[in-house]
């Protein structure tokens, strides 16, 4: 009587945020993961090598390959029965291209799963030493990028979100920075308006440049900064934006676990 060998198990891809820089800034999860991984696709120079320093599995800089390859190289391996950890910088629902990747993977049967990361913006929070979301200041935060090589919708362009006031958080931008900068004043935000650019957030290297709309341009090209930096625009990046405390911790003010003071 003859038997069949049993098909050996599927492999998973998992597309993982390795967070902004700092390798302990990725999530417990991820970690966990990439250790384990029969194949690392990573993001290249956008994430740190140092969080694979103990990996034994192959690893491929995904700024190589196109998108066939890199699809190639996950079915490959999943169909071999291991795991690919496909290392996205930040979180990779924010400009990770992996939708593509997604439904491509899902033509070849292939499972995957997000393991979310700690986008930039927050590394970036987190240096300035910000709050993102002010009482009577802004409680809105905008992440965006300006439109170039890749164009963004008409709504979203930059004078209309400028409108808002908010807080917002520009990605892939500062190699633009004047014309970012002209949008943003275009749309309503005053020369004094203050911003901060932070390059490399949570890296060794991380760099900061304060100023307003007036003068950081100027500021941006001294410090010959061109690439890998988040413009964040908005007065809670001011000396002193602080106008009021947050109704969460006033005595007086109640809510469903804590009754406020009376008088």
């Amino acid at each position: 009587m003859m038997t069949t060998k049993p098909s050996t198990p599927r492999g998973k891809v998992y597309f993982i945020g390795a967070g902004p820089g700092a390798p302990d800034l990725i999530t417990v999860r991820g970690a966990e993961i990439i250790s384990t991984a029969a194949c690392i696709i990573y993001a290249g120079s956008l994430v740190n090598v140092r969080l694979f320093e103990h990996c034994q599995a192959p690893l491929h800089d995904s700024s190589t390959l196109h998108l066939a390859e890199i699809v190639e190289l996950m079915v490959s391996t999943c169909e071999k029965g291991g795991d690919v950890a496909r290392v996205h910088t930040g979180d990779p629902s924010l400009y990770g291209a992996i939708k593509e990747q997604m439904l491509r993977l899902e033509e070849k049967n292939i499972e995957w799963e997000v393991v979310p990361g700690v986008t930039s913006a927050f590394g970036a929070a987190a240096a300035l030493g910000v709050e993102l979301t002010l009482p009577e200041v802004t409680q809105s935060l905008i992440i965006t990028r300006r439109g170039g090589r890749t164009p963004v919708p008409e709504l979203e362009s930059l004078p209309r979100l400028a409108a808002h006031q908010a807080t917002i958080m520009i990605y892939l931008s500062v190699s633009m920075i004047e014309d970012v900068v002209a949008e943003l004043l275009q749309g309503g935000y005053q020369e004094s308006t203050p911003v901060a650019v932070v390059m490399k957030a949570t890296w060794p290297d991380e760099q900061i440049v304060r100023g307003t709309l007036a003068d950081i341009s100027v500021k941006v090209r001294v410090e010959k900064i061109t690439k890998t930096a988040l413009i964040c625009v908005g007065q809670v990046f001011g000396d002193n934006p602080f106008k009021a405390a947050s109704k969460l911790y006033d005595r007086h003010f109640s809510h469903a676990l804590r009754k406020g003071e009376q008088g």
